[in-house]
């Protein structure tokens, strides 16, 4: 083998090196901040993952939300209509927040089943529900009010 073809084959060697390096951080990087969407139906089937963040979706059943009186702290709980989840979040909740709407928190599941958000989202006006959420009702046996019509 000459000099020249030493030397292209060392220059390929490392780009090849190098793209399969560079291909093998981003798929870490994007494993470690994929959100899974989970049901509390897949909650209660022991499938949501323990040790990553995830988005617990469902409606904010009647009657569950409590608020401290003394910080930011609100207790609620999110149903599918076969399971329920509870949820606390210490922060401003969006004004469309309300018992019976569809609502998505950002977080983690604890061991006991308690699901602590960081961030919680609401929708935006009467018809609309993240399609995640409407077709784990829809599973569930509870269609939401925005899927009938």
């Amino acid at each position: 083998m000459t000099p020249t073809r030493k030397k292209r084959l060392a220059v390929v060697a490392l780009i090849v090196l190098g793209v399969g390096a560079a291909t093998a951080v981003a798929i870490t990087a994007l494993n470690d901040n994929m959100l899974y969407f989970v049901s509390p139906t897949d909650v209660h089937a022991a499938t949501a993952p323990q040790d990553k963040q995830i988005r617990l979706g469902g409606l904010v059943a009647a009657g569950s939300v409590q608020r401290d009186p003394d910080s930011l702290e609100v207790r609620f709980t999110v149903t599918d209509g076969r399971h329920d989840v509870p949820v606390s979040f210490e922060g401003i909740l969006p004004d469309l927040f309300r018992e019976g709407q569809g609502v998505i928190a950002h977080g983690y599941l604890d061991e006991g089943g308690h699901f602590h958000a960081h961030e919680v989202l609401a929708r935006h006006d009467e018809t609309y529900m993240p399609p995640e959420v409407m077709k784990s009702l829809e599973a569930a046996g509870h269609p939401p009010e925005a899927s009938k019509q």
